[in-house]
């Protein structure tokens, strides 16, 4: 059993990292990065030994991306559920990395169940292994087409009673451009949902945020390429961006 001691550090609990599949590619082109994976590695490892219950959300846009799929002729049902299985593909590379890199006991739980490489998704065994200071991963998005991993993070969040989301991008914050085009864009400090949604500002997709705001769980956007990045934001260090209520900032 994990000592929760050092959970004094941070009032985060229990949080849920989002990620995108791309965040993998590094210099790459497809597939993996092995130097990205092993940050990544640790990373987790230095929120583990926080004492902070951790759960992960990775997407599948290195490997496939299901939009794109579609676009290019393939049912769009079949192209979502294609990418889900980029997504499992993610979530194993990560287990091993994580396991063989830093001994934390790590577990792949499916929205869509293979039993011979992961576990099926139950809620209340996702929250045991929690418990008991293992690291989950969750894959295969919501199990369902048509929603983005986005979503089903944000689904997630929910239902393990996270008391954060984080969202790891390329860049450490929201901007109100995209500052790699814009030398003029604003890092937001703190935002709104509704700000969120009703400028439009592309963190999240709509529906993420909006189960974001109606389960109340902050989302903590930060740069996952920053060395030490995830757990300095969970102590409120470094540049980030936090959106919620107002009530709640």
């Amino acid at each position: 059993m994990t000592s929760y001691a050092a959970a004094a550090e941070t009032r985060y609990k229990r949080v849920l990292l989002k990620m995108s599949g791309e965040a993998l590619l590094g210099d790459s082109q497809f597939g993996h990065d092995r130097k990205v994976l092993s940050q990544l590695a640790e990373e987790c490892a230095a929120v583990h030994r926080m004492g902070v219950q951790l759960t992960v959300v990775i997407g599948g846009g290195n490997i496939i991306r299901g939009g794109t799929l579609a676009s290019a002729g393939v049912e769009r049902t079949t192209a979502d559920y294609m990418g889900m299985l980029g997504t499992v593909i993610n979530a194993l590379a990560i287990q091993s990395v994580i396991e063989q890199q830093t001994g934390i006991p790590t577990r792949v739980m499916s929205a869509i169940p293979m039993a011979a490489v992961c576990e099926p998704y139950i809620r209340r065994r996702a929250i045991r292994h929690l418990e008991k200071g293992r690291i989950v991963i969750f894959a295969a998005g919501t199990g369902n087409p048509f929603f983005t991993t986005d979503t089903g993070a944000a689904l997630r969040a929910a239902e393990m009673g996270c008391d954060a989301l984080l969202k790891g991008t390329q860049v450490d914050g929201v901007y109100s451009a995209d500052p790699k085009k814009d030398p003029n864009a604003k890092r937001y400090d703190r935002l709104g949902y509704l700000q969120v949604l009703s400028e439009d500002l592309k963190v999240m997709d709509a529906s993420a945020i909006s189960l974001a705001r109606d389960s109340k769980i902050p989302i903590i956007v930060f740069s996952v390429h920053a060395p030490g990045a995830f757990a300095r934001v969970l102590k409120g260090e470094g540049p980030h961006t936090i959106i919620a209520e107002e009530s709640q900032q």
